[in-house]
């Protein structure tokens, strides 16, 4: 290994990485706003949730450029901080912080106000930030990386604090979805035939929340740990705040799909349900017919009616498939 592949190598293959996840998600959002309608609020989470990442990538950008290019050949440069490198970390823990609190409110509603479990949520949630803003506070007095490293504490802190704040996120909404079964034959299998559809390509949208973005964090904090006089902990961490992203607009884009089951399954008709996703099309057990552009899931309902059936337990039913898809 080279002198610089640990350092330089490191932060640059992150600068990659990052940016190639920021064309997926620009690719989402462009999707997001041409197929979704969305109150305003949403809209405008989406928006600065997006503008956030942006300005990230244009600083870890300029970080690289700076170390690998302006001050090539200058050896002493690489003990220096240069601002940008302090200044997106403010960044990430903005986009953090609202795609986290975003999917904190889907807990709440799928906990029918489970004051605990989302309070548990807010609170790692808002240490994480709180972390950041101290770590960013007191970063920015400082001048070389030896001082930097006198931070490790609150890195780990950062890091420990995403994972489980990641982590909570993803266990609450998978077993919040399987919970929602209603106990009506066609809304049990509308929500099975959903997971089943989800898991192989996915590993529920709820999940891969979670578990990507903990993944990232939990390898940044081992690189701390182990390599911390390294960068290779500064590419992993150049990636968290895409994952954020691309995690709240793929939960986003994917309700479309969900609902339009939900309305199949409810009104008791055939429908077409579409949804965009190139990279995970594939062919499922529901006699999808896949294209290259989406995915078709066609569902054939039958209603079935028994000569003392009470048209209330129908109504109660429909009650319960539009409660479940508001909270979706």
């Amino acid at each position: 290994m080279g002198v610089m592949d640990d350092t330089l190598g490191a932060a640059f293959a992150g600068l990659v990485t990052a940016a190639t996840l920021h064309g997926i998600s620009i690719v989402q959002t462009w999707y997001y706003f041409t197929h979704q309608n969305d109150s305003w609020p949403i809209k405008l989470l989406v928006g600065a949730v997006m503008t956030f990442d942006t300005v990230h990538q244009v600083l870890i950008t300029h970080t690289v450029y700076w170390y690998t290019v302006t001050n090539w050949g200058n050896p002493p440069e690489l003990q220096l901080i240069v601002r940008s490198m302090l200044v997106e970390v403010i960044f990430n823990g903005l986009t953090a912080l609202l795609v986290q609190s975003f999917l904190a409110t889907r807990v709440w509603r799928l906990s029918k106000g489970n004051i605990f479990l989302t309070g548990a949520v807010a609170l790692l949630v808002l240490g994480e930030f709180g972390a950041v803003v101290a770590y960013e506070i007191i970063s920015l007095r400082m001048t070389t990386y030896t001082e930097l490293a006198t931070l490790e504490y609150l890195s780990i802190s950062v890091n420990a604090l995403a994972a489980a704040g990641d982590v909570l996120i993803a266990g609450a909404l998978c077993t919040l979805l399987h919970l929602s079964r209603t106990g009506f034959q066609r809304s049990d299998t509308m929500i099975n035939k959903l997971i089943s559809h989800f898991m192989p390509s996915q590993i529920l949208f709820a999940v891969n929340t979670g578990v990507l973005t903990s993944v990232c964090a939990v390898a940044s904090l081992i690189s701390i740990l182990v390599a911390g006089h390294t960068f290779i902990y500064i590419a992993f961490y150049f990636c968290i705040g895409r994952l954020y992203t691309n995690s709240l607009l793929a939960t986003l884009n994917a309700r479309k799909m969900i609902r339009n089951a939900g309305s199949a399954v409810n009104n008791g008709t055939p429908s077409d349900v579409s949804f965009s996703m190139n990279n995970f099309a594939k062919t499922t057990s529901m006699g999808a017919q896949v294209r290259p552009t989406n995915i078709s899931i066609k569902i054939d309902t039958t209603k079935e009616f028994s000569g003392d059936e009470k048209p209330a337990y129908h109504d109660l039913e429909k009650t319960e498939l539009g409660t479940l898809r508001e909270n979706m």
